[in-house]
């Protein structure tokens, strides 16, 4: 295996790329960088809104550099040096009153984004606060949630309690499996996606606008929405904090988001095989 073929690499975040803190440790900055200056593009693919990844990818620099957003875990495809959308896709409207009426009746919040808000039925929930602490949003309160949110929307995310949240998720697509994507990103978080979006899909969208071969990816990830890309990748890595399942079907496996997984992985791939 020529180390030197890699031309992309596609990094989940939280969990992946950040610490516990949310924060990109410096050694990991510095990997990324180099290999940047190099030439790789990087990737930033996460179930996050573009507003939450924004800040991560100023501070690496991905505009200057042509590297890309992958939001909403693959729905929005962001391309920094210009700003523009490379591809979404888009809830549908009508799908929309139905899952604030299953949740409202579980008695659990939703959310979505709108620009660099998190919109919300219920601010004081303690989930919907984790979901503003993780990208760093402001969060607001929409009493009058169906009429107040602005179409369209990449995503909407309902938040509560495991058992409720596990319950909710099996009627949602059992009755609604057709028409949306429904997964837990977390045991707290219920991801409701419009049909087909992953982020192995996106990235496959994405180096067919750039000429890269899936064989030049290395994608790196911790969790059950990670495992399609994994999969996918030319080079497919675990962090070692991952789910069992994303383990089990990883190419490689490297350090924790707390011990600087990626910027070994990078270290290793990389800077080791340009003989420096």
């Amino acid at each position: 295996m020529n180390m030197q073929n890699y031309k992309m690499i596609v990094l989940d975040l939280d969990g992946t790329l950040t610490n516990s803190k949310k924060e990109i440790t410096p050694r990991t900055k510095a990997a990324l960088m180099r290999i940047q200056a190099e030439g790789v593009k990087v990737v930033l693919a996460s179930g996050r809104p573009t507003g939450g990844i924004m800040p991560l990818a100023e501070e690496l620099r991905l505009a200057e550099y042509g590297g890309y957003i992958l939001a909403f875990n693959g729905g929005k495809i962001v391309d920094c040096a210009t700003g523009g959308v490379v591809y979404e896709q888009q809830l549908e409207e009508t799908i929309v009153p139905y899952l604030h009426a299953v949740a409202k009746e579980a008695g659990l919040s939703i959310l979505t984004y709108q620009d660099a808000t998190i919109v919300a039925t219920n601010k004081a929930d303690e989930y919907v606060q984790l979901e503003g602490f993780i990208n760093k949003m402001p969060v607001e309160q929409y009493d009058d949630f169906l009429n107040q949110i602005v179409y369209p929307l990449n995503k909407c995310l309902i938040v509560g309690n495991p058992t409720p949240l596990y319950d909710l998720e099996q009627r949602i697509i059992a009755e609604q499996g057709e028409r949306l994507s429904a997964y837990r990103s977390a045991d707290f978080f219920l991801e409701c996606v419009p049909l087909g979006v992953d982020k192995a899909q996106s990235i496959d969208r994405l180096i067919g606008t750039l000429g890269i071969d899936r064989s030049e990816v290395v994608a790196c990830g911790d969790g059950h929405n990670d495992l399609s890309m994994i999969e996918y990748a030319g080079l497919g890595v675990a962090m070692d904090n991952a789910v069992e399942a994303v383990k089990a079907v990883a190419d490689d496996v490297t350090l924790s988001n707390e011990e600087d997984g990626v910027a070994h992985l990078i270290e290793r791939l990389w800077v080791a095989s340009s003989g420096n």
